[in-house]
């Protein structure tokens, strides 16, 4: 079970050009929401990644330095939430260089992990990835379980992703299910992967999930999680175990599509 965070704080908020109160909302994770998380997640003694743009890694150390000490990976996710298929090629690759570095300064190390906002790749995104030497990226759609991307010469993990499995449309965007709903079909979903394809992937927000009673479906999940005995790895985790299943052959391979 691949749960992972997207620790956007306010920065798509800023990039769009929006409204102090909006700004505020999106400041929760940073002030109250991922403390929650960190809480529940040293509770059930689960390390997990997060995907955080390089302007919140360098706007809020602190932050970044609650995560770390709690063994948890900090991975990419643009610098301030871009939409990457909006760029030029020179812009996309600033961002990743921008990246480098700031991840360098705060965080102690280069990202390896990449996830794009929005799940928007532009044509330019898996050269750039290659040249970046990314280990995985998590924002494809095209399988239920992680595969080996190639491209050329080179290739990298894909951990795919669902709209269906994120907090965002459900309780922020369209507002269309209870935690409790969501919660239900998640977890028919975590049953499904128990018994077929032994991989889901749930991506939730701090400035979401974390907010008010809404905690409480990110501890049902961990309690099943651990009741079931299922491996909840950091992203890099499960780049190494791939690693050792591509030695035998096992890791499904995906030749990049362009278009």
């Amino acid at each position: 079970m691949f749960i992972s965070f997207d620790l956007d704080a306010e920065s798509a908020e800023i990039y769009r050009g929006a409204d102090p109160n909006t700004l505020s909302r999106g400041r929760f994770s940073v002030y109250r929401g991922v403390y929650k998380i960190l809480d529940l997640l040293k509770k059930y003694g689960v390390h997990v990644t997060f995907f955080a743009p390089s302007w919140v890694v360098e706007r809020y150390p602190a932050v970044i330095e609650a995560i770390l000490s709690g063994e948890h990976e900090i991975a990419a996710h643009g610098y301030l939430h871009e939409r990457l298929d909006q760029l030029s090629l020179e812009d996309e690759e600033e961002i990743f260089r921008r990246t480098d570095e700031i991840f360098r300064d705060v965080v102690g190390e280069r990202p390896q992990g990449f996830r794009s906002p929005y799940w928007r790749w532009s044509r330019n995104t898996i050269e750039v990835l290659l040249r970046h030497r990314y280990r995985y990226d998590s924002s494809l759609m095209d399988d239920e379980i992680p595969y080996l991307l190639r491209h050329g010469e080179g290739s990298l993990y894909e951990y795919p992703v669902d709209w269906r499995l994120d907090d965002w449309p459900y309780l922020e965007y369209y507002r269309s299910l209870t935690p409790r709903q969501l919660l239900e079909q998640w977890l028919e979903e975590i049953r499904y992967a128990e018994n077929v394809t032994g991989y889901v992937s749930i991506t939730m927000h701090p400035q979401c999930i974390g907010r008010g009673a809404r905690i409480k479906v990110l501890e049902k999940l961990l309690d099943h999680a651990t009741r079931t005995g299922a491996w909840i790895p950091r992203g890099k985790d499960l780049a190494e175990h791939l690693e050792r299943l591509h030695g035998n052959r096992e890791v499904v391979v995906h030749e990049y599509v362009e278009y």
